[in-house]
C-alpha cells in the first residue's frame, strides 16, 4: 500500500522553457544534480536544470528520500523533474502528484543504461517496447498537458537491437502525442558511456522534427558543445559529465556564443567555485551527508592538478568542514606555487 508523501512545493512554474544554442541545460545526473549543484550551475549560466532521476513508483509509494530529490527554491527555476518507470499508471499518478505540488515540467528517462534501472524494465529497457513507451507518454501528457513533457532517448538496446520501427518513427510519434522536446544521447544502452557518441544520429533526427531536440553525449568542454550544435543542427544541448567536472562550462559556453574566447580559470577562480559549492551544500543539505558528498566532489574539480591522489586520501579523513576547507586551500596553494603561470586547470 502507498503512504502519504509530503512533497516540497515547487516555488515557480514558468510558462515556457528557454531553448536555443545560447540556453545550455544541466542534464539530470543521478547522485550529482541535487539542489546545491543546480544552484551552482545556474550561477555560472545554466538556463534550465533537470533533477536527479525520481522513481515514479517510489514517489507514489512514498519511498524515503524521494521528496529530498525534489527540493527547490525560487532561484532554482526553470526546473524539470525527470521521472523513470515503465508502468503508465504510476507515471500518470506521479505527474498528478507533482502537478498538485506546483511542478510544471517533466522528463521521462528512456535512456538510462544502469542495470538496476533496466532490470525494472525502465530507462533504456523501454526501448524494447515502443508500444509501452507511447502508452506511458499518453498517460504523462494527460496529466501534465501538451508540451510539458520531454523524453530522453538512446539509439536502442544495442547495435543488433535498434528501436523497433526506427528511432525516427518513435520520435515522430512522441511529437504527435504532444511531447514538448526530445533529448538524444546517441549511444546504445549496451554502450553505456563507452565508445564515441554518434552525433550524426542527432543531425538526422533534428532534420525530421518540428519540436526542439536537445543534444547529449561527449560534451566535455564548451568547445565540444558549440561544435556539436554546428554539426548536428540540434536546438540546444545538455551538459552532463562536462558540468560534473567543471560547472563553469556554462559561462564558457555563453562566452563562445557571444563570439568571445572563454578564459581558463586560474587557481583562485577554481578555489572560489569549490568554496561556493561547499557553501551551497551547507545551506541546503542537512546533517553530514553534504560533507561526505563534497569529499568526493572536490577531487573531481581538481583532477588535472598534480597530487590529487594524496588530496583524496586526506579528504577521506576529514570529519568537518574546516578540515575540508583547509585541505583544499593547502592543496591549491601548493599547486599554484608549483606552476604559478598555469591558467588551464
Amino acid at each position: 500500500m502507498s503512504r502519504k508523501i509530503s512533497l516540497p512545493p515547487c516555488p515557480g512554474n514558468p510558462a515556457t522553457l528557454p531553448m536555443g544554442s545560447d540556453k545550455p541545460w544541466l542534464a539530470p545526473l543521478a547522485g550529482y544534480s541535487d539542489l546545491p549543484f543546480r544552484l551552482l550551475c545556474r550561477e555560472y549560466g545554466a538556463s534550465v536544470c533537470v533533477t536527479e532521476m525520481v522513481s515514479a513508483k517510489g514517489l507514489v509509494y512514498g519511498s524515503p528520500g524521494t521528496a529530498d530529490l525534489l527540493a527547490s527554491l525560487p532561484e532554482d527555476q526553470p526546473l524539470v523533474v525527470q521521472l523513470f518507470g515503465a508502468e503508465a499508471d504510476f507515471l500518470r499518478r506521479a505527474v498528478a502528484m507533482l502537478r498538485e505540488a506546483g511542478y510544471g515540467w517533466f522528463d521521462l528517462n528512456i535512456g538510462c543504461s544502469v542495470p538496476k534501472v533496466r532490470k525494472q524494465g525502465a530507462g533504456a529497457a523501454m526501448l524494447g517496447n515502443v508500444d509501452n513507451i507511447l502508452t506511458v507518454a499518453r498517460a504523462m501528457l494527460s496529466e501534465a498537458g501538451p508540451g510539458r513533457v520531454g523524453f530522453k532517448l538512446r539509439l536502442g538496446l544495442s547495435h543488433d537491437q535498434p528501436v523497433k520501427g526506427g528511432l525516427k518513427a518513435l520520435a515522430l510519434s512522441l511529437e504527435n502525442l504532444g511531447a514538448g522536446w526530445l533529448t538524444l544521447h546517441p549511444r546504445t544502452a549496451q554502450q553505456g558511456f563507452g565508445g564515441q557518441a554518434h552525433w550524426q544520429a542527432i543531425h538526422e533526427l533534428a532534420a525530421c522534427l518540428h519540436i526542439p531536440l536537445l543534444a547529449s553525449g561527449d560534451l566535455f568542454t564548451a568547445e565540444d558543445g558549440l561544435r556539436c550544435l554546428a554539426e548536428t543542427g540540434a536546438t540546444g544541448l545538455m551538459y552532463a559529465r562536462g558540468a560534473m567536472q567543471n560547472p563553469a562550462i556554462f559561462s564558457a559556453h555563453l562566452a563562445l556564443c557571444r563570439g568571445e574566447s572563454p578564459s581558463f580559470p586560474e587557481h583562485s577562480a577554481l578555489h572560489a567555485m569549490i568554496l561556493r559549492h561547499m557553501e551551497l551544500a551547507r545551506q541546503h543539505c542537512t546533517g553530514k551527508a553534504a560533507l561526505w558528498k563534497m569529499r568526493s566532489v572536490v577531487p573531481r574539480y581538481v583532477r588535472a592538478l598534480p597530487g590529487v591522489r594524496d588530496l583524496r586520501q586526506r579528504l577521506c579523513r576529514c570529519t568537518d568542514w574546516q578540515g575540508l576547507t583547509d585541505a583544499l586551500s593547502e592543496f591549491l596553494l601548493a599547486a599554484a606555487c608549483e606552476n604559478p603561470t598555469s591558467k588551464r586547470i
